[in-house]
């Protein structure tokens, strides 16, 4: 009897475990925590369809772009070029073929661009030998080749900029010093004066001749105490009466003479004689003997001395060596510098390349009389295809949303948003821009009512642009002031329009799914909190009942005692 009042019976305090603790946890989990973890799972879905909704709206934004006045590079698909080619000679080239003019053009091709070549006369030895050539100036730049060998020379000139030199072998064992210019075009001569305006030294020994001193040598064998008596000649603008003078006086007077420019000797003759020699004292041509009096005739010591047979003129026979500058022999120029020229539709044009751009058009000659004509027309081939991929593009994007917004399993948060922007882009897309009463469905477009999708013929498309796609081009494109479907559906897609949407919504979605982490959060540990005090409430409870366990069987040892005793 007493069992079953105390109704608790031996080792109650075992049934409060933890077991049944977490079976309740499990319960209250399943109310409070599970619902939010559902909505949680449901983001990833929700990104997905996002992200397919982007992708597709990016897509779209690609294709009909090509069709907007907004073109970061080159123009938009109405105004594309093609261009045909015939001849030869000539290779046209553009970095932007749409922004070309139509029509023909033909080049003609007189000169190529050459580079400037020199070659040195023949070289005897070895390429380590001294060049021994005084100053070379190239350039404006002075190389001195007196301790200079041909190696080291080769290597100085290549630190010259706008030239290049080398050492070229000749099959007669000897070797030239080549030099040419690293650019074509006459601009890009090579240029061997010195400070003076003149050829300089090194370059006339190497290339053509050095500069002479101007001498003249009696024809008469004369012995040198015998007396002149030629009568006055005039050296230079200096008189000099020889008179009575035998020629060895005359060469002292001659020689002591200041600034007359010229020394005076007798050379040896194989007659045991000599003859008078008078030479200039400098190199140039500008260095001459003048033999003329104020007046302008030759002298007449100049004549009797260094003149014909009658006296009447000048024996050019005996100007044994001629005054002459430095001179560079132009057989050596192997190669000479010369610019392109040529004639494009009857007009001369030239340049230091062979490359000439006209009205964006980059023309090289690649061959002298090179004649070829290039055709630049109006490009609508790839308009069909561009036209097609745009219907296709609009079909998938539709496809996308209205998949998610009609499904009974739809993912997003918020239809309307997706709905919105399908409605706007619809709303451009099939209005006619600023064109008037113009619109797609004139140029091989339908709607197909029963699924949406807008449909393309390509047959119906050439047909109605077959006299030109003047009205298209207004139609998709427009102008600044009135602009078509394509410049306004790229703008209502871009950054600030349908793309910025996408993003604010993707800003959202992460917002929401960041509170709903914290609230899951919070509800965890709140339940987390809410059994922790209740198992250690129910510990309690165990130690309760366990000792009241104790104290009952107490009374009941005493009761049965007391029933034995009757």
């Amino acid at each position: 009897m007493a069992e079953g009042i105390l109704g608790l019976g031996q080792g109650q305090a075992g049934a409060l475990n933890s077991d049944l603790i977490e079976r309740l946890k499990a319960v209250d989990r399943k109310a409070t925590v599970e619902p939010i973890e559902k909505k949680l799972e449901k983001f990833e879905s929700e990104k997905k369809v996002i992200s397919d909704v982007t992708t597709k709206v990016n897509e779209l934004y690609d294709a009909v772009k090509v069709f907007s006045l907004n073109q970061s590079t080159g123009t938009n698909a109405f105004q594309q070029k093609s261009a045909n080619v015939s001849g030869d000679g000539v290779v046209f080239d553009s970095d932007d073929l749409s922004a070309l003019k139509t029509g023909s053009l033909r080049v003609e091709v007189k000169e190529l661009a050459q580079k400037d070549v020199w070659q040195s006369n023949p070289i005897s030895g070895s390429k380590t030998d001294t060049v021994n050539a005084g100053i070379i100036t190239i350039n404006g730049t002075n190389i001195d080749t007196s301790k200079m060998s041909y190696t080291k020379l080769t290597e100085e000139i290549n630190k010259i900029s706008g030239v290049q030199a080398s050492l070229v072998d000749s099959s007669d064992g000897k070797f030239r010093l080549a030099i040419k210019s690293t650019e074509t075009g006459t601009a890009n001569k090579i240029n061997f004066d010195s400070s003076s305006g003149k050829i300089s030294d090194g370059a006339a020994k190497l290339f053509g001749n050095i500069a002479q001193k101007d001498e003249w040598q009696t024809a008469i064998n004369v012995s040198k105490d015998q007396f002149v008596n030629a009568g006055i000649i005039t050296i230079n603008g200096k008189e000099i009466d020889t008179a009575n003078k035998d020629y060895e006086t005359l060469i002292n007077e001659i020689n002591n003479t200041a600034d007359i420019g010229v020394k005076a000797s007798l050379v040896d003759s194989s007659d045991g004689k000599f003859r008078l020699s008078i030479q200039s004292t400098e190199t140039g041509a500008d260095k001459k003997i003048d033999f003329k009096v104020s007046g302008g005739s030759i002298s007449a010591g100049a004549l009797a001395l260094f003149g014909n047979n009658d006296k009447s003129a000048l024996d050019n026979s005996l100007n044994v060596v001629e005054a002459k500058d430095n001179t560079i022999d132009g057989a050596n120029n192997v190669l000479t510098a010369q610019d392109m020229q040529l004639k494009a539709d009857g007009v001369d044009y030239s340049s230091s390349s062979n490359t000439v751009t006209i009205d964006g058009l980059k023309i090289t000659a690649t061959k002298e009389t090179g004649d070829s004509t290039i055709n630049i027309e109006n490009d609508t081939t790839t308009l069909s295809a561009q036209m097609k991929n745009f219907a296709d593009k609009f079909n998938e994007l539709r496809a996308t949303i209205e998949n998610e917004i009609y499904s009974a399993d739809a993912s997003v948060d918020d239809k309307d948003a997706l709905r919105n922007m399908l409605e706007t882009v619809k709303s451009v897309l099939f209005g006619s821009g600023n064109s008037g009463d113009n619109s797609i469905f004139g140029y091989g477009f339908t709607f197909d009512e029963k699924n949406g999708n807008l449909n393309f013929n390509p047959k119906d498309f050439e047909s109605a642009i077959k006299d030109g796609t003047k009205d298209l081009e207004a139609l998709f494109a427009g102008v600044d002031e009135k602009k078509g479907i394509g410049t306004i559906l790229d703008e209502t897609i871009s950054v600030s329009g349908i793309t910025k949407s996408l993003i604010d919504y993707e800003l959202n979605m992460l917002s929401r799914e960041d509170a709903l982490n914290k609230e899951k959060e919070v509800a965890e540990a709140s339940l987390d909190s809410k059994y922790s005090i209740m198992s250690q409430q129910f510990a309690a409870y165990g130690i309760m009942i366990n000792q009241m366990e104790a104290s009952f069987s107490g009374l009941k040892m005493m009761i049965q005692q007391s029933m034995v005793s009757k």
